[in-house]
Parts: structure tokens; C-alpha cells; sequence
């Protein structure tokens, strides 16, 4: 969605679609140890986003945050809508290990 074809559609529409992706994405993996790695899938984003924003409205960086970021931050957001990636997701581990699958670890009963 970032690629030099995709410069007619709209700023928000982007970043809606690319954060439902993402977020679709992290759903699936949010069970396993992954916080990091959707935070470096949302700094990736963020990158592709801004190269794609500099060059679409053919502007520096200080004219970027000016009118993509949020006031202090550099958090994209064009006209309220606000880019939530795959970070925003929280991750739940373990969640299907219920406390009577045995784990190697528990001691079991002598049989004899």
C-alpha cells in the first residue's frame, strides 16, 4: 500500500487500512512472545508511511510533522484518524493452558 502506484489515494484511508491490517495480523500472533516484534513491525510502517507521505505531498520533514503528527509526537494522524499498528494489540500469553494439561515438571503419582 505504500508504493509509488498507490499516491492517488488518500492519507487516511491508508493509514486506516494499513492499521486493520496490522492489527489483524497481531491478533493472530499476540499468543506467543511477540511485543517486540510488533513494535519493530510498527516502526517499519511508520517508515514506509512517511516516505510515502514526503512523497505524495512532496515535503520535508519539518513540514511532515507540522501537518501528519500529532502536536509534540511524531504519532501519525490525518483529519481524527489516528495510526494504530500492530503495538497496540495486547499480547495474551498462554492463554489456552488450563491446570490440568500436565507439564513435565509436575510430579505424578507413583504407579506400581
Amino acid at each position: 500500500m505504500t508504493y509509488r502506484s498507490t499516491l492517488h489515494k488518500e492519507p487516511g484511508y491508508l493509514l486506516d487500512y494499513l492499521g486493520r491490517v496490522l492489527r489483524g495480523w497481531a491478533n493472530y500472533f499476540r499468543h506467543g512472545v511477540s511485543k517486540a516484534t510488533f513494535s519493530a513491525i510498527d516502526s517499519y510502517a511508520w517508515e514506509r508511511i512517511t516516505a510515502w507521505l514526503r512523497k505524495k505531498q512532496r515535503i520535508e520533514w519539518p513540514e511532515l510533522r507540522r501537518r501528519f503528527c500529532l502536536p509534540g509526537t511524531w504519532r501519525l494522524a490525518v483529519d481524527g484518524t489516528r495510526f494504530k499498528g500492530a503495538a497496540s494489540v495486547s499480547v495474551i500469553r498462554y492463554r489456552y493452558r488450563g491446570y490440568r494439561i500436565p507439564t513435565p515438571w509436575t510430579p505424578s503419582a507413583p504407579t506400581g
